[in-house]
C-alpha cells in the first residue's frame, strides 16, 4: 500500500485549470480498486492519496496518467507502507486479512 504526498509547484489559479480532468483520472483508479482515498491538503498545497499497487513501478506508471503529472504540476512523494493495525471498518486492508 502507498501514500501518495502531492506538493503543487504552480500557483493555485494553473492547479484550478486541471482540478475537473484529474478528479476524472481519480474516479477511474477508484472505479478499478487502485485509490482508496484522497483529498486536498490543508492548507491547499497538494493532496494525498491512499493507493493500492503491486509495486512502486506499477503506481508510478499509473500517476503518469493524472493531468498533475502530466503537466508538472505537482511533485508526488511516494510512501510504500505495510498496513498491520486498522480500525474496525478497515481492518480489510490490514496485511494478512
Amino acid at each position: 500500500m502507498f501514500i501518495v504526498l502531492l506538493d503543487y509547484l504552480k500557483p493555485l489559479s494553473e492547479v484550478d485549470r486541471f482540478v475537473a480532468e484529474h478528479r476524472a483520472y481519480l474516479k477511474t483508479q477508484y472505479d478499478a480498486g487502485r485509490f482508496l482515498l484522497s483529498g486536498r491538503r490543508e492548507p491547499r498545497t497538494g493532496g494525498v492519496i491512499i493507493a493500492r499497487a503491486a509495486t512502486r513501478a506499477e503506481l508510478e506508471a499509473l500517476l503518469a496518467g493524472d493531468p498533475f503529472w502530466r503537466e508538472g504540476i505537482a511533485h508526488y512523494d511516494i510512501v510504500e507502507f505495510v498496513p498491520s493495525m486498522a480500525s474496525a471498518g478497515l481492518a480489510h486492508l490490514v496485511d494478512g486479512a
